[in-house]
């Protein structure tokens, strides 16, 4: 068997995380090895796993410097706005904006956080 690589992401409520998730790329969660694991396939390969942490082994909730990254290739000539309409789908799937939108030289960016509070990038490229 070939070596394979996931991400992975623990939950409170792994089924809506993996739902957010879902609606962001596109893609329906599938059920894992457990009631409380999840999975998504990722853009490029590989697998998003979602999981919530055994109670005899928690993980505290913690900011740091890793975050998802989910990119979209620019569509017209104005990648602002099809940031614009993809920050709404986050938002009204209950993510919450950390940094506003703006444009760089690599595309237009904007920082948000997921419903657990994880940092997430979204990058229209």
């Amino acid at each position: 068997m070939p070596n394979q690589a996931s991400l992975v992401l623990a939950a409170d409520h792994s089924r809506a995380l993996a739902s957010f998730y879902g609606s962001l790329l596109g893609c329906h969660p599938q059920a894992g090895f457990s009631a409380s694991h999840w999975r998504l396939a990722w853009p490029g390969g590989g697998l998003l796993d979602i999981y919530e942490p055994s109670r005899a082994r928690p993980l505290p909730r913690q900011v740091g410097r890793l975050s998802l990254c989910l990119k979209r290739d620019r569509t017209d000539g104005q990648p602002l706005a099809q940031l614009q309409a993809w920050i709404d789908t986050a938002l009204a799937a209950g993510a919450s904006l950390d940094h506003p939108p703006r444009l760089e030289n690599f595309g237009a960016e904007a920082w948000l956080l997921d419903p657990e509070g994880n940092r997430l990038l979204l990058l229209v490229r």
